[in-house]
């Protein structure tokens, strides 16, 4: 009898609490983390210690100001993601079934990409597919590759080529890179710039992790160039300003021109002699996506409104 009392008393492990756990290892703060997960703070703190109690473990270490997980509990919270991304996974799938648009699709893209590929697509997409919740983030090369393989994240957009097993990608367009100049540079009296007309110049580029400091090095690789070893940018926005400020010259893709930043005072902006070096921007995702049919209309929308120049 105190078997079965035990069996039928048992309760299984709720998919709720595992949110609140990883809720609270993301923000680090039991307020922030019930906010995220819209309930109240003692309703989250004691789900936290019914599931202590559950595994027989203790997950948090709950000092004043100072809130820590244990080290079983980051691990916990690693497979903890884990299931709740397959739990993700299985409404997804059984959502495309019925409607392959509904529900929500996380989509990441970098920097350099993502301010001024947006404005042009997203009403597009909102138009195209309205039941489909668009939930946007932006991260470094890298940092959205991972994010993408753990199931963070649907789908990314980047610069192609991208390397990884499991991963599909589609080219959606071919980006031309810009030559941007102080306006009372000597090279700004020219119509168009090739690649050797760089040599001794300095070339302003962004700190590393981003994609396109690599591709402009590359570029600039044919010709002997001086990359300034005292600044590193955060943004195009930061490279834009710092070429105003006469401290060099630095390459802008295409669409980061057409923004209205494109234009401002003390900027010239010169496109390279042809063959124009460029990049191609595409889209990557899981090839176990159940969302394809999703990803396949994002992208048909984003390859046709990033045309549209």
């Amino acid at each position: 009898m105190k078997l079965i009392v035990f069996v039928y008393g048992w309760q299984p492990m709720n998919l709720k609490d595992l949110k609140y756990l990883v809720a609270l290892a993301d923000t680090g703060h039991f307020g922030k983390a019930a906010e995220r997960s819209f309930v109240s703070q003692p309703t989250l703190s004691a789900q936290l210690k019914k599931l202590e109690e559950f595994l027989g473990v203790k997950l948090v270490e709950r000092q004043p100001k100072n809130i820590q997980l244990t080290e079983v509990g980051k691990q916990i919270v690693v497979r903890a993601r884990r299931m709740l991304d397959e739990s993700e996974e299985i409404i997804a799938l059984a959502r495309s079934n019925t409607d392959p648009f509904a529900g929500k699709l996380k989509m990441g893209l970098i920097p350099t990409i993502g301010p001024y590929l947006l404005p042009r697509v997203m009403p597009k997409i909102r138009k195209a597919v309205p039941q489909l919740g668009l939930m946007l983030y932006e991260y470094q090369t890298e940092a959205l590759l991972k994010r993408l393989r753990d199931g963070e994240i649907d789908l990314g957009i980047m610069a192609l080529p991208v390397l990884g097993d499991g991963l599909e990608s589609r080219a959606l367009y071919e980006e031309a890179f810009t030559v941007a100049l102080p306006s009372h540079h000597p090279l700004a009296a020219k119509s168009t710039i090739k690649v050797q007309d760089l040599k001794g110049q300095t070339l302003l580029l962004l700190e590393d992790g981003h994609c396109l400091r690599d591709q402009a090095l590359e570029v600039c690789s044919r010709v002997e160039v001086h990359e300034a070893q005292d600044f590193r940018a955060t943004s195009l926005e930061t490279l834009r300003q710092m070429v105003v400020a006469g401290l060099g010259v630095t390459l802008l893709p295409e669409m980061a021109v057409e923004s209205p930043y494109g234009s401002q005072r003390g900027l010239a902006i010169r496109p390279f002699h042809k063959p124009t070096p460029s990049r191609t921007v595409g889209a990557v995702w899981r090839k176990s996506s159940t969302r394809e049919a999703a990803i396949a209309a994002v992208c048909d929308v984003m390859e046709g409104g990033a045309r549209q120049r």
